[in-house]
């Protein structure tokens, strides 16, 4: 019975471990929860461009990965790629913001 009681043990912290394990981030991975905040950081950025008149928000493709914001596509003008780099990184969880966006 102890060692029955024992082998359980074992089989449990090991299930736990590798649960606890494939929820966690590598470098080029991210774990659940760091995915779930980096869809939070880009609805929050697309919802801050679709709020500004004067951009073609739309034709601004957001992407983040652990805290990193890329943005990329097309723009009229250099004030709106300013603008876009300056909403991303006022953004609450942002750790930098790579700007890949063109002039048209």
């Amino acid at each position: 019975m102890k060692n029955l009681r024992n082998l359980f043990s074992a089989s449990f912290l090991a299930l736990t471990l590798i649960t606890a394990a494939g929820c966690a981030s590598s470098p080029k991975e991210e774990g659940t929860g760091e995915y779930v905040d980096d869809a939070v950081i880009t609805d929050k950025i697309n919802a801050q461009l679709l709020n500004e008149p004067d951009m073609k928000s739309l034709e601004i493709h957001v992407d983040t990965f652990k805290g990193v914001v890329q943005l990329s596509g097309f723009v009229d003008t250099h004030a709106n790629i300013e603008k876009a780099v300056k909403i991303a990184r006022e953004t609450n969880g942002v750790k930098s913001v790579k700007n890949n966006l063109r002039l048209r």
